[in-house]
């Protein structure tokens, strides 16, 4: 599946209105216990990626590519950072914009869009948080070298770990037709991605940040330096 069907899928899957548990999961509402582990994991991992940025980013400019429900654009501007936050989901875009304080609103452009739009213009840093999930190697190696040309700096970005366990899930699911129209995660490693990138000729460096790991959550983070 190419980036383009692959970002068609994700789109009409947080299409108006956004899946419920979604928009639940990345607010302070109460949730059961399986999602709260899951908004653990997804807290964790923000703070490690936050942790490869200066705590003053006044002055810098940042991609929040796929920026969801908006909390990593928050913790950004924060910072000082002036962010341009971008997702493939209007509805969602519209629920970062609305929990955005006041006071910080000034910091923060919303777009809908493609993150890999080339009018985004050019950046210190990006950072790319559950975005790239969904998308095969190469696709994942295109984005990387796309963003990588347009940054000063580095990508942060998360994929699926390549475990036992996730590729037996994952070979398993592409046997049954699905139910539902969520897209499905596609697992990485990350020797493979850098050759991916090797591939399409694009220069810097691909380094492994570590897994986190809560309940049902498992994310990857990596950091390509252009």
């Amino acid at each position: 599946m190419s980036y383009a069907r692959t970002l068609t899928r994700v789109e009409t899957y947080f299409a108006p209105p956004p899946p419920r548990q979604w928009e639940r999961l990345t607010s302070e509402a109460p949730v059961s216990r399986i999602r709260e582990t899951v908004r653990r994991g997804r807290d964790e991992m923000r703070e490690r990626m936050l942790g490869r940025l200066p705590d003053d980013l006044c002055g810098a400019r940042v991609l929040d590519a796929g920026c969801g429900a908006g909390q990593m654009s928050r913790a950004l501007a924060e910072r000082g950072a002036e962010v341009v936050a971008v997702d493939i989901s209007p509805a969602l875009v519209e629920i970062a914009a609305r929990r955005l304080p006041e006071a910080l609103r000034a910091q923060v452009d919303f777009r809908a869009g493609d993150m890999l739009d080339a009018g985004l213009g050019r950046f210190d840093h990006v950072m790319a948080m559950d975005s790239l999930l969904y998308y095969r190697r190469r696709d994942v190696a295109h984005a990387l070298a796309g963003l990588g040309s347009r940054t000063r700096d580095s990508v942060v970005f998360t994929v699926a770990p390549r475990t036992p366990l996730l590729m037996a899930m994952w070979s398993a699911g592409k046997l049954f037709p699905r139910g539902d129209r969520s897209p499905r995660m596609v697992p990485h490693h990350p020797a493979a991605l850098a050759a991916a990138l090797r591939a399409q000729r694009a220069p810097g460096r691909l380094s492994d940040l570590g897994r986190v790991r809560s309940g049902f959550y498992i994310s990857q983070a990596m950091e390509y330096a252009p």
